[in-house]
């Protein structure tokens, strides 16, 4: 490369080996979602076992689900610090020692520490790196990239569910565990597809601006005294050292902001409907196995969704305003959840499936692509690491409100329009605020170029952003070449 290129990460290929990063997201993203709804298939013969109630024992799939989402910032840091690929080799460590542990547990109590925290936390480190992974080979694609990764949910909960119930009338309880422990190492191998894309090394204006600073601090050491600023230097090295891996400035970012505010939200009736959608056909007189079937139809249907929508995300007419598309798509699940009372019959619930199959599909699609587009890839890391750890609560409360609504007024239609209520409310901020926010971004762009075109102000700007001590640093002679140096720098990569 040439020089000026040196230093610089290479861009995403948008292909070639992205593909196969794609088949190992498809894995480990498939194992992070489906995993904890494919294990209450053996929660009966460990409530017998045990001699727990029901609410102890689904506390097993709360802790890790929180667990997952919990560790989002943790997992955030590993990948700034090591990369994806030896995290997820890590995260698939730690479930399959997570699931063969817990085929030795004698209490409800371990099991709440192997499946829950050892497990959860596995998973946690196989999500987060996938998503990120993507984002690194891909660009333009990336909505579809995204949508076939996402994919690997549905994928796996339709092939988890028959697979559990043949090791369970196999194996009983304890072996599956072992066997799906043994099956969980394969996000190892998952991982050791995530091959790094570039050296990673920092960009050429970084290092830069690093040797213009270390000369600065030299030239404050010799000139004056350093008694007062040696405490303030200290604790702003330790701000840039916690910044570094997890950047909380993000905070300051008015789209990050907004996404926060509407998918926390949106998660309060998120999962509640999946939870309770085979007992509320068993309580309307439909038998067990018909029941289930639902959630199959359910599957098949996100299946398909969600790499269709990442194609149709990806058009140059959505993929603009993608913000609006999944504002809808939020406001499009709600709406199925507030008609779904008027669903009484078997018929009405295949078609309240299916379009909950499609409305959840398009969701999950959009849910990272979405994030992306609003901070980009290099603070994406950052984001979801702070987006997961804010989803966590949420998470958790959803179906215990929806469950508190069932037992208090003994009827399952209070919780699907409590559910669609909160999602056509988080869709349609999510639209308002996203209309406010690009209208902003509209004007911001307008007054940089006028800015531009104005010499004057354009100085004054860059006057304002150098970083200069005045009152212990003058311009002297000695600093004109590294003034010259950054100067250049900055037009080449004004030009570039």
């Amino acid at each position: 490369p040439a020089p000026a290129e040196a230093g610089r990460v290479p861009g995403p290929p948008d292909g070639g080996w992205g593909w196969v990063v794609v088949f190992g997201a498809f894995v480990s993203i498939g194992f992070a979602y489906a995993f904890p709804k494919g294990l209450a298939i053996f929660f009966k013969e460990i409530q017998d076992f045990f001699g727990t109630s029901y609410s102890e024992i689904a506390w097993v799939s709360s802790i890790m689900l929180a667990t997952t989402y919990g560790a989002g910032p943790i997992s955030s840091i590993l990948v700034n610090r090591y990369g994806s690929r030896p995290v997820v080799m890590f995260g698939g460590l730690l479930c399959g020692l997570g699931m063969i542990s817990a085929a030795f547990c004698t209490s409800i109590l371990q099991l709440y520490i192997c499946v829950g925290f050892i497990t959860g936390f596995g998973l946690a480190l196989n999500l987060q790196p996938s998503v990120i992974i993507i984002g690194k080979y891909f660009l333009k694609r990336r909505p579809i990239a995204n949508g076939l990764a996402m994919a690997g949910s549905p994928v796996m909960l339709c092939t988890l569910a028959p697979l559990n119930q043949f090791l369970f009338d196999n194996f009983g309880w304890r072996g599956s565990f072992l066997i799906l422990g043994a099956i969980l190492l394969n996000c190892c191998v998952a991982g050791a597809l995530f091959r790094p894309i570039g050296p990673g090394t920092a960009p050429v204006k970084t290092q830069v601006t690093e040797e213009g600073k270390d000369a600065l601090k030299g030239k404050i050491t010799e000139d004056g005294p350093m008694e007062n600023k040696t405490e303030e230097e200290g604790e702003k090295d330790c701000f840039e050292k916690v910044n570094q891996y997890l950047d909380f400035s993000l905070f300051k970012h008015r789209g990050f902001l907004i996404y926060l505010i509407g998918n926390v939200l949106m998660f309060l009736g998120f999962f509640a409907p999946i939870v309770f959608l085979a007992p509320y056909a068993k309580h309307t007189g439909i038998d067990e196995y018909s029941a289930a079937f639902l959630l199959s139809i359910l599957a098949i249907v996100d299946m398909v969704a969600r790499p269709t929508t990442g194609i149709v995300a990806n058009s140059r007419w959505v993929r603009p305003r993608i913000q609006y598309f999944f504002s809808f798509a939020i406001a499009f699940n709600g709406a199925c959840h507030l008609l779904c009372p008027l669903a009484s019959s078997y018929t009405g619930l295949i078609v309240y499936s299916s379009f909950f199959g499609l409305a959840f599909g398009m969701v999950c699609a959009m849910l990272f692509e979405t994030l992306m587009d609003l901070v980009g890839a290099a603070r994406f890391t950052s984001a979801v690491g702070l987006v997961t750890i804010a989803e966590c609560c949420t998470i958790l409360l959803g179906p215990p409100i929806g469950g508190i609504l069932i037992d208090t007024f003994g009827d399952y239609k209070y919780m699907f329009i409590k559910c669609g209520a909160v999602m056509v409310l988080a869709g349609t901020f999510l639209f308002i605020m996203n209309y406010y926010n690009y209208r902003m971004l509209a004007k911001e762009e307008k007054e940089r170029k006028a800015k531009e075109e104005d010499p004057k102000s354009v100085r004054t700007e860059n006057e304002g952003k150098k970083n200069w001590n005045k009152d212990s640093i003058q311009d002297g002679p000695e600093l004109e070449p590294l003034k010259e140096k950054g100067e250049g720098l900055k037009k080449e990569i004004n030009g570039t």
